[in-house]
């Protein structure tokens, strides 16, 4: 035998008020891309990374076999170009097996270093006299031979292939400002060993030649200069179109 249901009171007394100040409101969260979609296999990025990494290779390889390793490995775009060839041969393999990309924090550095690096050069020592070459030579390094093509290999063709690489295959809006700062520690590690060194590798900061009120003078104006092209790396980085999805 069931128990009777009891009757429903005519009257309901009314619920208290809940404060809103105790309604427990929810804060938005991000939640980025890379943890919704999984990144995609792209061989044809993987192969151009590998060929950018083994270009990059192939000009330090014969900047040391000219110059000597001590020497060749002193410059800041040889040191650069180690640091591509690196970069982008792991970032070759991300894209092959797949895996998650490299943050931008690290491919955005190595590409205003070698960036840098061929202003310089093109700017500043391609037409320097006497003239400017890794090797110690005082003579200009004739067209279509082994020190000509290593100047145009480490500060033409390898900067080149890493602005292709980040305008045609790298998604964009990847880069902060925040960023910028930290992009300066190398060049200002780089500033100091020249300064321990005392005879620098580049005309406009050998303390030797000009002293050491000149040369700090041009290293903070070159330091300015690499902290602007830093903030305009990285809004050209927020302005252009992406050319791939963000999952990359």
């Amino acid at each position: 035998m069931t128990a009777p249901i009891p009757p429903v009171p005519r009257e309901i007394p009314d619920l208290p008020a809940i404060p809103w100040e105790s309604t427990p409101v929810l804060k938005p969260s991000f939640v980025p891309v890379t943890a919704v979609v999984a990144p995609v296999r792209r061989p044809l990025v993987a192969v151009y990374r590998l060929l950018t990494a083994l270009l990059a290779g192939a000009g330090v390889a014969l900047e040391i076999y000219l110059a000597g390793a001590a020497r060749a490995l002193s410059y800041f775009q040889v040191q650069s170009a180690v640091l591509l060839a690196v970069v982008t041969l792991v970032s070759a393999s991300r894209s092959w097996r797949p895996r998650r990309a490299l943050p931008a924090a690290l491919t955005g550095a190595v590409l205003l270093y070698v960036v840098i690096g061929a202003v310089v050069y093109h700017g500043l020592l391609a037409h320097t006299t006497p003239p400017f070459t890794m090797t110690g030579a005082t003579a200009p390094p004739a067209r279509w031979h082994a020190q000509w093509a290593a100047l145009q290999v480490l500060h033409t063709l390898v900067p080149l292939a890493a602005v292709l690489d980040w305008l045609l295959l790298t998604p964009a809006s990847r880069m902060h400002l925040r960023q910028a700062a930290g992009w300066l520690l190398f060049p200002l590690a780089y500033l100091v060993f020249l300064l321990v060194r005392a005879r620098s590798l580049y005309p406009f900061l050998d303390i030797t030649a000009h002293g050491y009120r000149h040369t700090l003078a041009n290293a903070l104006f070159l330091g300015l200069a690499i902290y602007a092209s830093a903030v305009l790396l990285i809004a050209l980085d927020h302005a252009r179109p992406s050319p791939v999805r963000r999952r990359v």
